[in-house]
């Protein structure tokens, strides 16, 4: 099975960037419209982002991982309407020098199951992970 893989260092310390993955206010900085985030393993995570044909699109999951500072594992609930529907992503963390250093996986899921939406949103996680970056380091 296919997976995505990403990795970005940002110029910030490795708690600005763990912040931006575990809260709502990190989420709608840099990827979502609307976030909701429960910060613990077992937590649910709501993200709202404008579909290709202009209405809100809601990714529900559960955070199967949660170890502060070091890595987060999503779980999207597979009968969501979302494209990311039963998929898993896993951000890691660690200091690499002055930078942090972010990590993704994406995998499992129907958009993983052919090479036109694994190559889409392989290209969504890229602008994400650089706006991520921009973000921290503008500020």
């Amino acid at each position: 099975m296919s997976s995505i893989r990403r990795q970005v260092n940002i110029a910030a310390p490795i708690r600005a960037v763990w912040r931006m993955i575990t809260t709502a206010e990190g989420w709608t900085s840099w990827y979502a419209d609307e976030a909701r985030f429960d910060a613990r393993s077992g937590g649910r995570v709501t993200l709202t982002t404008e579909g290709d044909d202009g209405e809100p699109v809601e990714e529900v999951g559960i955070l199967h991982i949660y170890r502060p500072t070091s890595r987060i594992e999503i779980a999207w609930d597979a009968r969501s309407p979302a494209p990311t529907r039963g998929s898993r992503i896993v951000f890691n963390l660690a200091v690499d020098g002055a930078e942090t250093r972010l990590s993704l996986v994406h995998s499992q899921g129907e958009l993983l199951e052919n090479e036109e939406s694994r190559q889409a949103l392989d290209d969504t996680w890229r602008r994400a992970l650089n706006s991520l970056r921009d973000t921290l380091e503008a500020g």
